[in-house]
Parts: structure tokens; C-alpha cells; sequence
């Protein structure tokens, strides 16, 4: 207020004490006054504004006790000067009041980061709660990124210094993994939009510098489907590692591509939350109770007057579809439609890496605080455990549905016993039994036939080839029985 109150010769006393450029219009001498208090305010710098000031207004002060002449007093001089009278505080009030464009200096010097005067009324942005992410405190309210310029790539900076409590709670925080610690000062940006909480989203050409260091910001998923752009995980930028844990200032500048929409930055103190402590607090606070639940599975069943097909049970697997084992915390959303149950800590984890927070049973929306552990079918995981599969009946009961076990089988090619000969010693005995006296099949000797008009073959063979000499051995008619047979 001090410094947007000067007149030209106070801001080039002071401008010209730190050393920087004195030329230029006013509102270019009050842009490079208001950038040297935020940035670079050293003690001298502030005890020279407070001495240009006090000088500027007893100067008024006196010139205001020395008797004037009243013909050359006009009304309005006559009430600016009466407030002086009544006190510096009222006389800052009225300047700066009066000759001020507070929304016009702030947005200018702090590029749309900066905290507009309170008489400036807007709806709020809002980002969507994270269930990863607990906020401690709100270091900036999510406050629009101001182009300052026709050029595509735009910067904004921001400062802010933390407090010895939140110091204190960064240095005391567990770590998640080695140099990330669970309490974190994180940059959160998304639409500029205040009918409804927003979802994180980055800017095109996003890049994020705090205290002259480059932070990393997550990349692009790749896409295997053609024609697909690749998409990125929009997640709250962690900034810890390059803070000042001291009460010294730190300085965050955001690079981003302006291409006609909007974006809000906003900077939050937060908790980093793991999947074990998620899964905890749903074990504790989001248990349904089976009789909840066995109410829900006869609402399911209930007859449907208008459905000409009358539905007795629905079959439920113990399987989980994301990794295709053993359900060992049953869970679901609890607008899902559906009674199949996914496994709570394998979604949890899935989400930790990759947040989409979608069913995977119907693909529809399932967000961490409408999930539900279902107590009906944790019971009855306890109960039954050689099935993988259930089926809920009307009245809310339920039975295991177990496979149909394999029955042996027979050999490919049975064993055909032959009449004439005695082959793996089953022989019919005379009053048709077997060598146990039990009833046998019939048997079919399929060696006759084939084995006599073989034998007239080769007699005939025999004869015709007489003269010509030895012949080659000659296959027994019983081993070409079993050939024919087989």
C-alpha cells in the first residue's frame, strides 16, 4: 500500500537506492517498485519505503497546517485535505482507495498468482479430494494462470515462505521411499471451471521451476492403438525436495503453453497416504454388514412383475477379475449394479500406481469413498473353500458350485481279445466267464476271415513262384491277425 501510493520521484528515489532502472511511465516505476518488495525486500529495503513515506506525508501534513487563501480551495481539495487532518490512517485509506486499480497492479505484477483484494468477489475453483492425499494446509487457493502476452509459452511466478509448524512437520514425516517424505508441498493445476470440482490437468508445454531448480513432471503413458494419442497421468507436482525448510522465501515459476483455455494453480500441504493405510481405514469405517448385504441379494431376485423370465439365483465367482485369484477382501462400489466382488487390496494397489478408480467388473466410475468391503461374501470366502464359485438363491441363501470332477477314461484303442490265441491271458472260459468267474463281453474273432484268405493267397503264391527261386520269409498268420485287427 505504501509503495502503490508514491508519487514518480518517490518511486525513483527508491528504485534508483536499489539500483535499478528510474525510467519509464508511473505505472512501469510501481510494476518494478511492487516486483522489489515481493522478491528482494531486504530490511533496507523496507526501512527506505517506510522513510519515503513518512517524509511524503509529513510533508502533506504541514502543508495542510499552513493557512491558504479560502477563494483558492475547491470542494474536493477542501474534504482530501480534512481527512489528512483525522489521521495517516485514514488519509492512506482514502488514496489508495481513490487512485488505486488494485486488480489491475496485482494481476500485472503477480501474473494472476497473486491474492486479489477481498472486494474482488469470484466463485471458487475446486479440485476434487485425492484419496492418496490428505491436505493439511492450503498455502495457495487455486487462483488462474494470466497470459501477459500474444506469445504461446507464458510464465507465472509465485512466493511464499512456510511456517515453523509446517517445517516442522516435513522434517518429522516418515519416508515413503528413500528421499520422499510422506508430508509433501505439492502444485495441484486443473480448469479453470467453478460449477463442479475439478480434476487435475496440465497445461500444454507444462514445465515447473521452484528456487531455480526444475522439477520432474510425469510423462506420457505410451498407446499401442493407432491413431491414439498417448495420455498423461495429471498428478499433484511434489515440490519438497527443492523447498527452503527454513523460513526463507521460496520462489515457484510455471511455464505453460497458452492455447485458449484456461488453467488454476493452486499449492497445498498434504499427507501422502499409501495402499496398506487405505485399505485399513476401508476395513474399519467400510465394512457392510451380511444382513445388508442378504437383504441386497433378495432385492436382486425379487420377482419383476413386467419380466416374463422369473430369475431363481445368480451366480457370484470368488475369483477376482483383476488378477484372477482368490478374493480375499471382497469389494465393490457401492452404485454398482452388480454382486460380483473385485479384491480391495489389489485395486487399492492398481490405483496407487495408476489412479483411474474404474469398476473393473462393469467399467463405470467406483471412487475410494463410495467402496464398500461386502461382509456377506467375506463370510462366506471363510466358509467355503473348495469352490470358486457361489450361487445366491431367492430367499438370500446361498451354495457352493463345484466342478464336475474328471471321470477316467478308457484306453484309445481297447484291447480286442482274440479267439485263437491268448493274449494278456484273457481266455473265455467254456461256460463264457472270465478267469474270475464273472460274466464277459462276447468276444468277436476278426482274425478268421482274414487269416484263411490270406493263407489261400499265398498257397496260390506258392505255386506260381515254384520255379523262381528262394522266396523271403513269410509273416506268420497270427502276427498279421493282430496287424488286421488293429
Amino acid at each position: 500500500n505504501m509503495v502503490m501510493s508514491f508519487r514518480v520521484s518517490d518511486l525513483q528515489m527508491l528504485l534508483g537506492f536499489v539500483g535499478r532502472s528510474k525510467s519509464g511511465l508511473k505505472h512501469e516505476l510501481v510494476t518494478r517498485a511492487l516486483q522489489l518488495v515481493q522478491f528482494d525486500c531486504s530490511p533496507e529495503v523496507f526501512k527506505k519505503i517506510k522513510e519515503l513515506y513518512e517524509t511524503r506525508y509529513a510533508k502533506k501534513s504541514s502543508e495542510v497546517a499552513q493557512p491558504q487563501p479560502q477563494q483558492h480551495r475547491s470542494p474536493e481539495a477542501l474534504s482530501i485535505h480534512s481527512s489528512y487532518d483525522r489521521g495517516s490512517t485514514v488519509a492512506r485509506t482514502s488514496i489508495s482507495t481513490t487512485n488505486i486499480d488494485y486488480p489491475a497492479l496485482y494481476g500485472k505484477y503477480l501474473n494472476g498468482l497473486g491474492r486479489l483484494p477481498a472486494k474482488v468477489a469470484k466463485p471458487e475453483v475446486r479440485l476434487v479430494k485425492l484419496p492418496f492425499y490428505t491436505t493439511l494446509d492450503e498455502l495457495l487457493k487455486p487462483t488462474e494462470l494470466v497470459p501477459q502476452s500474444n506469445e504461446k509459452l507464458q510464465e507465472s511466478p509465485c512466493i511464499f515462505a512456510l511456517t515453523p509448524r509446517q517445517v516442522e512437520l516435513i522434517r518429522n514425516s516418515k519416508e515413503l521411499q528413500p528421499g520422499v517424505k510422506s508430508v509433501q508441498v505439492v502444485l495441484r493445476i486443473c480448469y479453470t471451471d467453478t460449477s463442479s470440482p475439478q480434476e487435475d490437468q496440465y497445461p500444454p508445454n507444462i514445465a515447473v521451476k521452484v528456487n531455480h531448480n526444475y522439477c520432474s513432471v510425469p510423462g506420457y503413458y505410451p498407446s499401442n492403438k493407432p491413431g491414439v494419442e498417448p495420455k498423461r497421468p495429471c498428478r499433484p507436482i511434489n515440490l519438497t525436495h527443492f523447498m527452503y525448510l527454513s523460513a526463507a522465501t521460496n520462489r515457484i515459476t510455471v511455464t505453460w503453453g497458452n492455447y485458449g483455455k484456461s488453467y488454476s494453480v493452486g499449492l497445498y500441504l498434504v499427507r501422502q497416504m499409501t495402499s496398506a493405510e487405505l485399505l485399513q481405514r476401508l476395513k474399519t469405517i467400510g465394512v457392510k454388514h451380511p444382513e445388508l448385504c442378504k437383504a441386497l441379494v433378495k432385492e436382486k431376485l425379487r420377482l419383476d412383475p413386467d419380466s416374463e423370465i422369473a430369475t431363481t439365483g445368480v451366480r457370484v465367482s470368488l475369483i477376482c477379475p483383476l488378477v484372477k485369484m482368490r478374493l480375499s477382501v471382497p469389494c465393490r462400489a457401492e452404485t454398482c449394479a452388480h454382486l460380483q466382488c473385485f479384491d480391495a487390496v489389489f485395486y487399492l494397489q492398481m490405483n496407487e500406481k495408476k489412479p483411474t478408480w474404474m469398476c473393473p467388473v462393469c467399467d463405470k466410475p467406483a471412487p475410494y469413498d463410495q467402496l464398500i468391503i461386502d461382509g456377506l461374501l467375506s463370510k462366506i470366502l471363510t466358509e467355503c473353500e473348495d469352490a470358486d464359485e457361489i450361487e445366491f438363491l431367492v430367499d438370500g441363501s446361498w451354495c457352493p458350485i463345484r466342478a464336475e470332477k474328471e471321470r477316467s477314461c478308457s484306453p484309445q484303442c481297447p484291447i480286442l481279445v482274440l479267439g485263437s490265441s491268448d493274449v494278456n491271458g484273457l481266455l473265455p472260459t467254456p461256460n463264457g466267464n472270465g478267469e474270475n468267474g464273472k460274466a464277459t463281453a462276447d468276444v468277436v474273432d476278426l482274425t478268421l476271415d482274414s487269416s484263411s484268405s490270406e493263407e489261400e493267397e499265398e498257397e496260390e503264391e506258392e505255386e506260381d513262384d515254384d520255379d523262381e527261386g528262394p522266396q523271403p520269409k513269410r509273416r506268420c498268420s497270427y502276427e498279421k491277425g493282430l496287424v488286421s485287427a488293429c
